[in-house]
């Protein structure tokens, strides 16, 4: 029985990983998922790469071991744009005192292919569990999670999932979620050297920026004990189309970041309610053009929920010391999947404060630990009575 984690291989996938560059935009993860679908097929999965658009494709891949749950690894392909102030190629895996190097080396390539080394351990030793493992590896979730959102479509029901995302190894049972109205504020075209003539747009939504402002110090009573408060905020303003013309229309992007526990709908009504009572204090017509495409909502799985309580004893195990539950100031896929009845976590390695980072790194011992991890998690919800493997 293989028992150990071949660092070599570890080390070699995900540097295959980093080189093909899948920057969100435009993602173009086909190449990428080529190779996942590959690794997967190799280790025995029933696999498939579909596409969700042109050059956007998630890899999915099965392995069917008797009667009993199903556990879902899942974690995105795309990457954040690599940006500049790297000291290397972002796309060149490097390695420098203890830590991986490179664009994705912990959000979220380093977890997927810790997930990738976690299936081949188990698959390799199926005899210790029964049920249904998924790899489940998407598109776009830099963005709008089209891939998740795509999956969860036609994806069977799954009992458990684990998320790949970087937590330094620690175990994450809730994450925000967020809304995004694009506001537009109708004015008056007219010449600038007579403005009195026309309706400044941009003067106008001086009333909707001071709502905003109200809305989110009213929102800091709406808290979570692990991800912290609800928010509102302007992330975009657009406006004017001539140096010297009165503008007719502003349009503003706000963001809404909503706690596990937020009705979505009910929050979509609180923001209509605002841009309506700043089109009657400013009398001037005001409207939410859309909302923009989002990762998703708020959620949480319950801290006594079997899947919790088997991460956090794998992660005490394997990190040397208790960890305390945490959350996500983001969002995740983890909202998608429970659509399909999935109780799940969010666990990986690196830190989501190095994430989106020039010089991004994950370090190699964490690495090497979330495979141990995800597999003992995996191993314990599929256990079906079967002997579990305990080892480093």
């Amino acid at each position: 029985m293989t028992t150990f984690v071949d660092e070599s291989r570890v080390k070699t996938v995900l540097e295959r990983l980093v080189g093909f560059d899948t920057q969100n935009p435009p993602g173009q993860e086909t190449e990428a998922a080529k190779f996942i679908l590959a690794e997967m097929q190799h280790m025995g999965c029933r696999a498939e790469a579909i596409d969700i658009m042109p050059g956007r494709t998630n890899v999915i891949g099965i392995f069917e071991n008797g009667p009993g749950p199903s556990f879902a690894f899942n974690t995105h392909i795309d990457v954040v744009p690599a940006g500049d102030g790297w000291v290397s190629d972002p796309f060149r895996l490097r390695e420098a005192d203890g830590n991986l190097f490179g664009r994705g080396s912990c959000d979220a390539k380093g977890p997927l292919v810790a997930m990738l080394e976690a299936m081949r351990f188990l698959i390799t030793n199926k005899d210790t569990w029964s049920g249904t493992l998924i790899g489940a590896f998407v598109a776009d979730e830099e963005a709008a999670s089209l891939g998740a959102k795509a999956y969860v479509k036609t994806a069977p029901s799954i009992d458990y999932c684990m998320i790949g995302e970087p937590t330094s190894c620690t175990t994450v049972t809730a994450h925000k979620g967020s809304l995004r109205p694009l506001i537009r504020i109708h004015g008056k075209t007219a010449h600038s050297g007579m403005p009195d003539l026309g309706v400044n747009a941009i003067l106008k939504s001086a009333k909707l920026l001071d709502l905003v402002i109200k809305e989110h110090d009213r929102l800091k009573t709406r808290t979570h004990n692990l991800v912290g408060q609800a928010s509102l905020t302007v992330t975009r303003v657009l406006g004017g189309h001539a140096d010297n013309v009165v503008p007719e229309s502003c349009e503003f992007l706000l963001d809404r970041r909503m706690v596990p526990g937020e009705d979505e709908e009910q929050v979509k009504k609180e923001l209509a309610d605002l841009v309506e009572r700043a089109a009657k204090e400013s009398n001037t017509p005001a409207e939410i053009i859309e909302f923009r495409p989002t990762t998703g909502g708020a959620t949480e799985t319950a801290a006594d929920h079997p899947v919790v309580l088997a991460s956090q004893s794998a992660c005490t195990h394997h990190n040397g010391v208790p960890t305390p539950l945490s959350g996500f100031q983001g969002g995740c896929d983890l909202v998608h999947f429970r659509t399909v009845g999935a109780n799940g976590i969010v666990l990986g390695p690196g830190s989501l404060e190095v994430a989106h980072q020039p010089n991004e790194f994950v370090p190699v011992d964490e690495l090497i630990r979330s495979v141990l991890i995800y597999r003992d998690v995996a191993q314990s919800m599929l256990g079906e009575g079967k002997t579990p493997v305990i080892d480093s």
